[in-house]
């Protein structure tokens, strides 16, 4: 499997709604794998297809890095069951190298998808793992971490933005 080029603020597939699966077969597998390899190359916690320019509904998650015990996966077609409580935490997006900043989302969430086999599953995660699976389901919607941040934030990492946006990372 390939290491995928990751794409950047700026480009327009990161605004698109991922469509739904509807086929889960061997090139869908070759997806999930390359994201898999693309997100450890990266060091990320998690990748949605449409960052790789796939405007599939499918991510990839491996909180291994943070938790040992953590068990990568891949989910398709993802649905939000539940979330409760709040966290406030510093976060980052492969989309938008060098920005991180802190965006609320909730402390626990429940979702429910298939898996490679077609097969129904539902998960649950706290902390980090809430947070990389809510900021994945913003990706197959078109939402952005910039999204998050009030106006005057936004106006104050728009420099940093365009930088990005024409492939010159800060």
């Amino acid at each position: 499997m390939e290491v995928l080029r990751v794409r950047v603020y700026g480009d327009p597939v990161l605004r698109q709604v991922a469509r739904e699966v509807r086929k889960i077969n061997g090139k869908l597998a070759e997806l999930a794998e390359s994201m898999l390899q693309t997100m450890r190359h990266n060091k990320a916690v998690g990748l949605a297809a449409n960052q790789v320019g796939e405007l599939r509904r499918i991510f990839a998650l491996d909180a291994s890095l943070q938790s040992p015990e953590f068990e990568p996966f891949i989910l398709i077609n993802p649905e939000i069951v539940e979330v409760s409580g709040v966290q406030v935490r510093e976060e980052g997006c492969l989309s938008f190298p060098g920005i991180f900043e802190k965006i609320e989302r909730p402390q626990r969430v429940t979702v429910k998808g298939l898996n490679l086999e077609g097969e129904e599953s539902q998960f649950e995660g706290e902390g980090i793992v809430a947070r990389a699976i809510l900021h994945e389901l913003d990706h197959l919607n078109g939402r952005l971490i910039i999204d998050h941040v009030g106006s005057i934030k936004k106006q104050l990492i728009s420099a940093r933005m365009r930088k990005i946006s024409k492939g010159n990372p800060p």
